[in-house]
């Protein structure tokens, strides 16, 4: 069968596009490996408009249900993209990593983003022995324990709120001269008793032996060698967009993000729209990432019919 579009990713963006493009009459298939995105595993979202505060596991439900409520939408969950190629006659090859391949007149990458990794010794190898990237799910295994977490933006300090309850300590190592974090973070962060800052900070090794007994770090304002003794590692330096399946028919920047037309959402290769975390735009929040996703969508079906993306024939508010 082949499909007007398909959508890639499960996120707010993947979702919206895949309501939207559902309303609007077209052959549907999203392919993701689960419903929500990275939000989903947060324990509170307190900026999803519409609702005040809303946990990380209900608002993919809520997602989910929204999308299967659509017609004519076609859902295949624990799906991985490996590729996407364009075809003579102009249209797309989707392949997944089940081997099998989808064609479809037009694609929205909506694939989001990946935890970056420090890339030092020791962070693969303890990888589930005192390194962890999720502290919603990690942060109950560090009950009574002093833990590190590297980074200083919101992701960080996000994860500071998250091990309070459970550690005895916990310090926060950034490599730049302050945080970025929300200022509202700051003052819940940086207020609590259990809580010791490190600046200028560059991680250099994690170190144990059948797990985390310490981070050796660069001070940069010194140039000293320092380590500091603890039982984990929360690695939070920021995210990297999972642009691999179009990185070779799309142009992407320097830091790997497709770049797309902020009007139509549509990328350098006519057909291929890209939206939310995974693009070059600013601003990673829910519901931006869910306002691009219905653009996008809206764009690829003028683009399908004909239109051009971003040029329908007709404009008509629905509400």
């Amino acid at each position: 069968m082949s499909y007007d579009v398909i959508i890639i990713g499960g996120g707010p963006a993947g979702v919206s596009a895949g309501v939207y493009a559902a309303r609007k009459k077209m052959r549907v298939l999203l392919l993701t490996g689960t419903i929500g995105g990275s939000s989903s595993v947060s324990a509170t979202i307190e900026n999803w408009i519409g609702d005040v505060s809303i946990a990380g596991y209900a608002f993919a439900s809520r997602l989910e249900e929204h999308l299967r409520a659509q017609d004519g939408l076609d859902i295949r969950l624990d799906e991985s993209v490996t590729g996407v190629t364009k075809l003579p006659d102009g249209s797309f090859e989707v392949k997944t990593e089940r081997g099998e391949t989808f064609e479809t007149k037009s694609v929205i990458v909506a694939s989001g983003v990946r935890h970056r990794h420090l890339g030092v010794p020791g962070e693969e190898t303890f990888t589930g022995k005192g390194v962890a990237y999720c502290s919603t799910c990690d942060a109950p295994f560090f009950r009574n324990k002093h833990v590190a977490v590297v980074g200083g933006g919101n992701s960080a300090f996000e994860a500071v709120e998250d091990l309070i309850p459970y550690a005895t300590k916990v310090t926060i190592l950034t490599l730049d001269p302050d945080f970025t974090a929300d200022p509202v973070l700051h003052d819940r962060v940086l207020g609590s008793d259990k809580v010791a800052t490190v600046r200028l900070a560059k991680s250099e090794e994690i170190v144990g032996e059948r797990k985390v007994t310490a981070l050796r770090y660069e001070d940069l304002a010194t140039n000293e060698k320092r380590e500091l003794s603890c039982d984990g590692v929360f690695v939070e330096i920021g995210m990297m967009p999972n642009a691999e399946p179009v990185r070779d028919i799309v142009e992407c920047n320097r830091l790997g993000e497709i770049v797309v037309n902020p009007r139509t959402f549509e990328t350098s290769t006519p057909g291929i729209f890209a939206a939310g975390d995974v693009t070059d735009l600013p601003y990673r929040q829910n519901n931006i990432s869910a306002g691009q996703g219905a653009v996008a969508a809206l764009a690829a079906y003028d683009f399908v019919r004909g239109a051009g993306a971003g040029n329908p024939t007709v404009v008509v508010k629905n509400v």
